[in-house]
This record gives structure tokens, C-alpha cells and sequence, in this order.
């Protein structure tokens, strides 16, 4: 019994890794930490395989887990130490876009995280907001107040100029 449970989660996990480096990459800027976050995850989600396994939407119960793993990870106090104040810059992408998502990506990355994780869910993986609050643990009032408060951050970080580059479907 014990083996069967333990392929079930095998077999998921390879097959989800790429979409939680995603999202984990998107959330945090940086390919190591983003690494380190699903790994984070993923072990959490093996001890709590019997229970999430029986989940009605078990992609959307690990990227809670994902999300909410990101959002605490502010509280833990070897995070306090600041070994990620500055994230190293990602390898340039060949692509025309490539500048004006780094530049987003960085202004992004100076938001409070639960304002980065709440634009990210609703702006790139179109989340409604009730489904937001539901995965943050909060009301929608506080999904929408962090929507518009990071989203007039991040115009002011751009400069009006680039306004139009806050686009995260891109």
C-alpha cells in the first residue's frame, strides 16, 4: 500500500515540477531560490501526501501550499539574515520583450510578498479573486486592496512612461 502511494506521488511530482518552478520563478525572481521553494514544497506536500491526494483540485492545493510556503518564508528567521537582498540578474533572453519583463520582474521584486504573490496569481495565472483570498487564507477585500496598492507601486516604480509595460500575461 505504502509503495503504490509513494509512485502516485512520484508520478505527480515529475509531472508538475516544470509548472511549480514556474510559478516559484515568477514569485521570487531567481532560479535557485525558486528551486528551493518547490523542493520546500514538495517535501511538505510528501508528508501531507494522503490527505492532499484526496484533494478535489490537487494543482490548486500544491500551489497554495507553493504560495503560502513563499508568503511565510518572510517570517522564518534565517530569512531575516538578508542573504537575498539583491537578487543576481537573470540571463538575458534573446526575445524582444525580454527588457521590459526584466525590468517589471525587478520592480515587481520590490514588492511586500504578498502583494507580489497576488499580482502574479491574478495578473499571469488569472486567478478570480476570490480564489486569491481563498489560497492566501484572507478576504477578497484584502486580495483587491493588495491588487491596487501593488499595482499603483509598480506604476510608480515604472514611471508613466511605461505604465503599459505592467503586463504580466506577456
Amino acid at each position: 500500500m505504502r509503495a503504490r502511494s509513494d509512485d502516485e506521488y512520484t508520478e505527480y511530482v515529475s509531472a508538475r515540477i516544470p509548472a511549480l518552478r514556474r510559478l516559484a520563478y515568477l514569485l521570487t525572481g531567481d532560479g535557485h531560490r525558486a528551486d528551493d521553494l518547490v523542493q520546500q514544497t514538495i517535501t511538505t506536500l510528501y508528508v501531507k501526501w494522503q490527505r492532499a491526494r484526496g484533494a478535489d483540485h490537487l494543482d490548486a492545493y500544491v500551489r497554495k501550499m507553493l504560495v503560502r510556503t513563499f508568503v511565510d518564508e518572510k517570517r522564518l528567521a534565517w530569512a531575516r539574515v538578508g542573504l537575498f537582498r539583491e537578487a543576481p540578474e537573470p540571463p538575458p533572453v534573446s526575445d524582444a520583450g525580454a527588457e521590459d519583463r526584466q525590468v517589471v520582474r525587478g520592480a515587481l521584486s520590490r514588492l511586500p510578498r504578498r502583494q507580489q504573490a497576488v499580482l502574479v496569481l491574478r495578473f499571469y495565472y488569472d486567478l478570480p479573486v476570490d480564489e486569491v483570498a481563498a489560497m492566501l487564507g484572507c478576504t477578497t477585500g484584502t486580495v483587491k486592496t493588495h491588487t491596487s496598492r501593488g499595482l499603483a507601486t509598480l506604476r510608480r516604480l515604472l514611471g508613466d512612461s511605461d505604465a503599459a509595460a505592467v503586463q504580466f500575461a506577456n
